[in-house]
This record gives C-alpha cells, structure tokens and sequence, in this order.
C-alpha cells in the first residue's frame, strides 16, 4: 500500500517537515510513502476548457507542469495527505490551482481512497485553508482521516514546527490512523466488501 503526499509549498520548510512527520508514521506501519513537492516553477490554473473531460483519458490538456504527473501518481496509490502553508487565511494559491485540474482531469484516480489535509502556520489560519482543501475530499466520495486535533502545525521555519510538540504528536497520530484505515479498506476487499456504484443527477439553479 502507497500514500502519496504532496507538499503545496514552494520550499522544503514548514509544511514539508509536517508531512514528513506523517510519513514517518506511515512507514512504521508498513506503508510506503512519497512526498511530491510543487516547488517553485510555474503552475497553470484550471481554464475550464473541458477538453479532459472530451478526450476521456483522464489527463490535463496541459503538460508541461507537475499535475499529470500527480495524476498518474495517484493512478497507483491507495490513500492521500495534501499539506499548504497558509496565505492570507487560505491555501497557497500553488495547491489550489494544482488540486483544481488534477480532481477535475483525473478525479477518478482519487474515489474512495482516503484522504487527509493538513495546514502549516505562523499563527492563524489553519482551520479556514483546513476546511478548503476537505471539500476536494468530499465531493470524490474519498473518506476523511482525522487526528487527536485539527491537522495543523505552527512555526515560522522548520525549527519552530518541530518544537510544536502538540502539532508534530497530531501529525504523527495522522499517519496511524490512515495506516489503519488502509488496512481496513484492504481487509474489506479480501472479504468481497466492494465500493458502492453511485450515480449522480446534475441540476441548477435556473428553471
């Protein structure tokens, strides 16, 4: 079993030391693990061309950032912890236009997988940029992984978060959970407990 992270910061600071803390949880637990990092080169957002969704082939129409790569990535993983440092009150700009194609374009690579989001921060926040990067979750059918609080860190470098001892425990307390939850899934599978085949009706607004 896999868990694919992705670190929505343009540096290896703050929220990177966060996820690596989960993922050192993870891999106690038999579960391997791989941190994607966004970094600093320019990403598109979401032009709404539809195209994706034409051509069937589960890929953004655009290829020359990282979100086909995450896409395909997500293909062979079995659960997800995207981590943002906090802008403003809000997810960085970077994972929102990424999260944006990649559930848009390949959203069928994320359903029924467990997801988690976790946020960094000098101070406030994190609850609000915690509450976005959920509703990415909820609208694909992926079950939620909790922690013993909020999934959130404080510290202004990767010094300071590692001295927050409370948040360093709840991303470790993370980890655990989404290893049992995986385990769970895959006991589930070995007993003919399959996933449930929905369907939806789309409407508006506009009658």
């Amino acid at each position: 079993m896999k868990v694919l992270l992705i670190n929505g910061s343009s540096r290896k600071e703050c929220t990177y030391t966060a996820l690596s803390k989960v993922a050192e949880s993870l891999n106690e637990e038999g579960i391997e693990t791989e941190i994607i990092n966004i970094g600093g080169t320019p990403v598109r957002d979401c032009i709404g061309c539809k195209i994706c969704a034409k051509n069937g082939n589960a890929r953004c129409v655009f290829n020359d950032d990282i979100v086909n790569e995450i896409i395909e990535k997500a293909e062979e993983s079995d659960g997800f912890i995207f981590g943002t440092p906090v802008y403003y009150a809000h997810p960085s700009g970077r994972i929102l236009s990424v999260l944006d194609r990649v559930f848009y374009a390949g959203k069928k690579a994320f359903e029924f997988k467990p997801g988690a989001s976790i946020t960094s921060a000098r101070r406030g926040g994190t609850v609000a940029s915690f509450d976005v990067l959920n509703k990415y979750f909820t609208i694909s059918q992926m079950p939620i992984v909790s922690s013993t609080y909020w999934n959130n860190v404080h510290g202004n470098n990767k010094e300071e978060v590692v001295q927050d001892l409370e948040g360093m425990q709840t991303m470790y307390n993370l980890g655990k959970n989404m290893a049992w939850l995986l385990k769970c899934i895959e006991s589930g599978k070995r007993n003919n407990i399959n996933k449930p085949q929905n369907s939806t009706v789309k409407t508006n607004f506009i009658r």
